[in-house]
């Protein structure tokens, strides 16, 4: 099982889609020009701040809003990990793997987690925090798939032997 370790920033309920990348950056030529606006109507230092391989911890409904494709590149562009909410909302979740972006639904860790910490993530078993072990719930293996081939279009390219973009 693939395992990996991350710094932890912690977000709210309800982060809507215009949170994530706002109307008005949605103009720019490249994920990578709008990456630096992420989050910025909540926390406007915080794309400057995240690392790569930081992971986002936060309430429920995470994505809520438009369905703008453009959310979770942007996250996955400021080198987030993986994401851990109470819950998604729908089409961010499908947004999301078929980017490649790695979701975690598990409803305790949010209450107890601090900003700034570490916490280890074994996929599809368990998030260990302080030496407590949160369960998740297993993703699908064509979903495994596709996040572990970088999104939806990489992974099938692959799976019919295709090279490139």
């Amino acid at each position: 099982m693939e395992q990996f370790t991350g710094k932890v920033w912690v977000l709210g309920d309800d982060i809507d889609t215009d949170i994530i990348i706002p109307t008005e950056y949605l103009a720019l030529k490249t994920i990578d020009d709008m990456k630096q606006y992420g989050f910025s109507p909540l926390r406007p230092e915080l794309a400057g701040q995240i690392q790569k391989g930081d992971i986002i911890v936060a309430g429920k409904n995470f994505g809520c809003g438009s369905s703008r494709e453009q959310a979770p590149e942007v996250i996955k562009a400021l080198g987030i990990r993986c994401i851990i909410a109470k819950s998604y909302a729908r089409i961010f979740f499908r947004n999301s793997i078929n980017n490649g972006l790695l979701l975690i639904e598990q409803a305790d860790l949010r209450d107890d987690v601090k900003e700034g910490d570490s916490i280890t993530v074994t996929v599809n078993e368990n998030v260990e925090y302080q030496g407590k072990r949160y369960p998740i719930t297993s993703l699908p293996e064509n979903l495994v798939e596709i996040i572990n081939a970088g999104g939806l279009v990489k992974a099938m390219r692959a799976r019919n032997g295709l090279k490139g973009e």
